[in-house]
């Protein structure tokens, strides 16, 4: 009876079963997971969801808390709940009645009433109600199977235990083996249980997980178009600006064009006048009165022959000038500003706090700048690679070729480490033997150039098939060993590092990635020492601008490489 009204509390009220995965609403109530949710999506469509069971009603869709403790407790019940219980009488053919016996030789289950009836012989040997009572006897001895043969786990009878193949086998009483198998089963359950736990916990995780992606492409989402907004707005109003400007320059020139038609209309009006008044003299006939106009003062008129109209030329000259530098001033520094404005926005409060990390001098900064932008030698101070980037747009170069090229690049073998195969050219290459120095890096392929650079400006071109390599230069005094010998990954070198069809800048240990991809195999660094600016360009069509690092040098500079790969793929520096 108390089983079941246990049974009664852990059925669903919806589907009128056991509880499958419960959950719970915010009321209280208990309902499978799966008809729960099929209850709320069909409100889904009038918005206004109710508890099925006391009509709660909630503003928006409830969310649904796991029960895992009534979950473990419906398992039980699964696994504890008889099923004897439900074996009705083989004789009451009209009624549903449960059976109290099952007679093991008839195979038949019996009611009260049957049993009364039933033949008392001692070969009728009635057991607890079973679904099957065939499977119950020996089918060697047709005897009542009453133990479990511990070495060929089966159940066996009496005669199997003394007379049959069973013989001398250990044996146990079926309800003691059972309650041992149970034993083993619970603490199998226990381990699985925790397991669908950590499972279970684990999907939350990545659940949670996934929301905060959501979440977090949302926001920037949502800050992107803001930005492209407000881009969009400067734009507009750039443009108005510009338009504007061109507007008043173009008044102003026709006022000017104007006055100066003006002045030309009176001109040409005295010019009529004389050519008249000569017209008038050269059709006289009395040379008198020829000779004597000139007492009249129309030998003025002859004068202008020889002034002509030079100054006038001159005005043609200053109109000629007039054109559209200024619009390309205005707009130039306008994008400008708007790019500088967007980058305050992207990477102004990581420049603050990088800033503040580190006083010590080093070779630059990473500082993305545009020929017009690139500073004059007496306004180069030193910089800090923590400052952030200036710009992200790529600039086509107009004067790469400034400065004078270094046909004499040599790498110093001495340098070189055990992985590089250097000549002419350097590759990628195990298993080559040089002498362990001081001067060897050890733990990456790296090279540094013989010569140096103490003044000068300075340029050379390097090809490389490597989808993996570093250019740039160093101080001698950079380390050859463990990490902070790499190019780039200390305060004593800088480099341009092509990697997965990307290009990012090194040094000081911190990477800034480049918005170009790569086009071509062919780089030209260039180098001014005393400007303290190196420059990094892709020899492409046309000539692209990548970076400009800026820096107050302090020692003399060495071309720095790392070439990786596994196959021939050489860097070679072009003379």
């Amino acid at each position: 009876m108390a089983c079941a009204e246990l049974r009664d509390e852990l059925n669903c009220s919806i589907c009128l079963n056991l509880y499958s995965n419960p959950v719970t609403l915010p009321c209280d109530h208990v309902f499978c997971q799966g008809c729960i949710g099929d209850v709320l999506d069909t409100q889904k469509e009038s918005g206004l969801y109710s508890c099925p069971e006391c009509r709660a009603q909630y503003k928006g869709r409830p969310g649904l808390r796991r029960n895992r403790k009534l979950g473990n407790i419906v398992e039980q019940f699964h696994i504890t709940e008889p099923e004897e219980t439900r074996i009705l009488c083989t004789y009451c053919l009209h009624s549903a009645v449960p059976a109290t016996k099952t007679c093991l030789l008839c195979e038949a289950s019996l009611c009260d009433t049957h049993i009364k009836v039933h033949s008392k012989a001692a070969e009728h040997v009635l057991t607890e109600p079973t679904p099957s009572p065939g499977n119950r006897k020996c089918l060697t001895h047709h005897k009542i199977l009453e133990y479990y043969c511990c070495v060929d786990g089966t159940c066996v009878c009496v005669s199997c235990c003394l007379a049959g193949d069973h013989r001398g086998h250990k044996v146990e009483l079926l309800n003691e083996a059972a309650e041992m198998m149970k034993g083993k089963q619970r603490k199998v359950l226990e381990k699985l249980i925790t397991n669908r736990e950590e499972v279970e916990k684990m999907v939350e995780n990545l659940q949670n997980r996934r929301r905060k992606i959501k979440g977090n492409s949302a926001s920037v989402r949502e800050r992107i178009s803001t930005w492209f907004i407000n881009i969009k707005k400067q734009l507009e109003v750039l443009e108005k600006q510009i338009l504007s400007e061109i507007s008043g320059q173009e008044e102003k020139g026709l006022l000017q064009i104007a006055d100066v038609i003006q002045q030309v209309e009176i001109e040409k009006d005295e010019v009529n006048q004389k050519i008249h008044h000569i017209e008038e003299l050269c059709s006289m006939a009395d040379p008198l009165t020829i000779l004597q106009g000139r007492k009249l003062g129309w030998d003025v008129f002859c004068d202008d022959e020889e002034e002509g109209y030079d100054g006038r030329k001159e005005d043609d000259k200053h109109f000629s000038a007039w054109g559209d530098q200024d619009w390309n001033k205005t707009l130039l520094s306008g994008l400008g500003d708007i790019v500088s404005s967007i980058e305050t926005e992207i990477y102004g409060q990581k420049s603050t706090a990088t800033n503040s990390t580190s006083n010590r001098p080093t070779i630059g900064a990473a500082r993305v700048m545009s020929p017009d932008e690139l500073p004059d030698t007496d306004r180069q101070g030193s910089k800090d690679l923590n400052e952030a980037p200036s710009s992200l747009a790529p600039h086509t170069v107009t004067d790469p070729l400034y400065g004078q090229q270094v046909t004499e690049m040599v790498f110093d073998i001495n340098t070189a480490n055990s992985n590089l195969s250097v000549s002419q050219e350097v590759y990628y290459s195990t298993g080559n033997t040089y002498f362990r120095t001081p001067e060897r890096f050890q733990d990456y392929p790296q090279v540094l150039s013989i010569r140096s650079f103490a003044s000068g400006h300075y340029y050379w071109d390097i090809q490389c098939q490597s989808a993996s390599f570093i250019a740039g230069v160093a101080y001698r005094s950079i380390d050859r060993y463990n990490h902070s010998s790499y190019i780039g990954n200390n305060n004593k070198s800088v480099g341009l590092h092509k990697w997965n069809n990307n290009y990012s800048v090194l040094h000081d240990s911190q990477r800034k990635d480049l918005c170009h991809r790569p086009t071509c195999n062919r780089i030209r660094i260039s180098l001014d020492y005393d400007g303290g600016r190196l420059s990094f360009y892709e020899l492409s069509d046309p000539i692209k601008h990548l970076h400009t690092v800026t820096a107050k040098f302090t020692e003399p500079l060495h071309a720095a490489f790392l070439v990786r790969g596994e196959y021939y793929s050489p860097l070679t520096i072009i003379t």
